[in-house]
């Protein structure tokens, strides 16, 4: 069990969130009935349950390969802060700093990380909008 519950202060979380462009290409597929222990064999790196079902986060050969339907292929980049559960204000500079690039954020935190998926073509212009913010 982790006993460090990451960092809250957002200069600090602005500062050291050091964005990494993860390898490959991710699709969303959603799935009105489906069990999460059924899910686990798609390889997902997110899931979300909703009113409507199970969405999903596939690795693109994945979703291909089973023919899953999907709308846009998007990258993964991961905020290497450990960013606490708790902190405010991060999402909102991230967010803000992409979409003034017109560039859409698909966010999902985990304990340690916040993880951003933004459309596949849009992969290096959102880092360099994420490393520009990170830039005292």
């Amino acid at each position: 069990m982790a006993t460090a519950h990451g960092e809250q202060n957002l200069r600090q979380l602005l500062e050291h969130m050091s964005p990494e462009l993860t390898s490959g290409h991710f699709v969303f597929c959603t799935f009105a009935s489906l069990s999460l222990s059924d899910a686990a064999g798609f390889a997902p790196v997110a899931a979300c349950e909703e009113p409507e079902g199970w969405t999903l986060v596939l690795p693109q050969a994945h979703a291909d390969a089973a023919a899953f339907a999907y709308d846009g292929v998007f990258r993964r980049i991961t905020l290497r802060v450990h960013s606490s559960l708790h902190a405010v204000g991060l999402t909102a500079a991230f967010a803000t700093a992409l979409a003034d690039g017109g560039i859409s954020a698909n966010v999902m935190a985990g304990f340690h990380h916040d993880h951003i998926f933004v459309p596949a073509e849009q992969a290096e212009q959102a880092m360099a909008r994420l490393q520009a913010l990170a830039t005292p």
